[in-house]
């Protein structure tokens, strides 16, 4: 026969899609599923979701069902038989015209009735945090409490959060997959969304995204939810408003010119306070795999053995606008910058660019030297000595050695 091949690789390619459905199916962990929403707004768009499932899915039966009747019924039996010729039939005509207006009246009024719910504003008491989309990470504020953190974000479980949505430059959509819906940052124009985690939600972390494309990191554009409870998250941001220090030895002699410029900062205190070593922060034990980065490394070679200092990194830090010129971190003056993501305890934070690293030595390292490698279209300067800058295209003639990269990394780390 000659559609016995067509059907035979047909059959194939079903059978290899049905298996992959059946495998898929079997996962039990879904990190982000929509279908486990842990607040009223994920509720409701999931009852909505179901709705027009099961309507969707009566409504292919039915028609398939007659489809199928009217085919088998009706099939052609004999070249000789003509069929009786009809000119409309007014009865069938009113019925397939009220019956999709009925099914329409379903999902109509319950779709209208969940769009009205979640465009509401929210409780007076409601956490106020504001979003600053940017190529391509996430800047948040909590105006209230006066703080300012990039790509990680802490909430209370049991209480309202409002999300004020703004964009510094394209179009951007923020998304928090098992706690709420998505809604777009646009441009000239303020978006509001919020919701209410579920009281029941144990502390961890949920995994953000941009979801609206937005240049060529937007896969990379990523950020973390960590849930707390209330009192957790009042730690949390206790620990937040307080400058940020590091337990650092007597700075070692300056090991470029520009540490020892009149630029250099000041020195800080010789360790942080009982009380600024309080804030909580979520544990690694209790951080899902799912949420920590496995990016894979660019070729950036780098001395993993070499041993930072602290506070010469402090120094380079600030040393010639190295870095203070487009970061902040509270409680060092010399760093106020605003081009880049606040750092200020960075080094808690469970993940490095925009979640795409995870947030350790090794990663920070190679950020810190040829970002623009690791990240394609990262505005951050290649910083490291020699290396190649792919925007520019050409190497870098001065730039930090690894010595000096390790300085950098080893005061970032610390500043929990």
């Amino acid at each position: 026969m000659i559609g016995s091949p067509r059907l035979r690789r047909l059959a194939t390619f079903g059978a290899a899609a049905t298996l992959a459905l059946v495998l898929g199916a079997c996962a039990r962990d879904y990190p982000n599923t929509t279908f486990q929403p842990h607040s009223e707004y994920g509720r409701a768009i999931d009852f909505i979701w179901n709705r027009l499932l099961l309507l969707g899915t009566l409504v292919f039966i039915f028609v398939e069902g007659v489809l199928l009747f009217v085919v088998f019924k009706y099939r052609r039996r004999s070249d000789d038989v003509v069929p009786p010729q009809t000119h409309g039939n007014t009865a069938l005509e009113i019925t397939w015209t009220l019956i999709p207006a009925a099914i329409l009246v379903f999902i109509a009024v319950p779709t209208v009735r969940t769009i009205f719910e979640t465009q509401t504003k929210a409780p007076a008491n409601a956490l106020q945090i504001e979003v600053y989309g940017h190529q391509w990470w996430w800047e948040f504020r909590y105006p209230e409490y006066n703080v300012v953190t990039a790509n990680e974000i802490y909430i209370p479980t049991g209480r309202a959060v409002n999300f004020t949505l703004r964009t510094k430059d394209v179009l951007h959509s923020f998304w928090m997959p098992q706690l709420s819906g998505k809604r777009d940052l646009i441009a000239n124009h303020t978006n509001y969304i919020w919701f209410t985690p579920d009281s029941t939600v144990p502390t961890t972390v949920w995994n953000g995204f941009c979801t609206e494309y937005c240049g060529a990191s937007h896969a990379n554009m990523r950020f973390r939810v960590v849930t707390v409870k209330p009192d957790q998250f009042a730690s949390w941001i206790e620990h937040q408003q307080a400058p940020a220090f590091f337990n650092a030895a007597p700075a070692a002699p300056a090991v470029t010119p520009a540490a020892n410029s009149a630029n250099a900062a000041p020195a800080q205190p010789a360790g942080p306070t009982p009380a600024q070593l309080a804030g909580f922060i979520i544990p690694k034990e209790q951080v899902p795999a799912y949420t920590i980065p496995q990016t894979p490394l660019p070729d950036i070679k780098f001395d993993d053995r070499l041993a930072g200092d602290a506070a010469r990194g402090q120094q380079l830090f600030t040393g010639a606008g190295t870095c203070n010129a487009c970061h902040t971190i509270s409680g060092n003056p010399l760093a106020v910058g605003t081009v880049g993501p606040n750092l200020t305890h960075v080094g808690s934070r469970i993940a490095i660019g925009a979640g795409l690293y995870a947030n350790d030595a090794r990663h920070l390292a190679r950020w810190i030297k040829n970002a623009r490698v690791m990240k394609p279209g990262s505005i951050m300067p290649t910083l490291g000595k020699g290396q190649f800058d792919p925007q520019s295209n050409s190497a870098v003639p001065g730039g930090l050695n690894d010595q000096q990269v390790a300085d950098i990394v080893a005061y970032l780390q610390a500043l929990k």
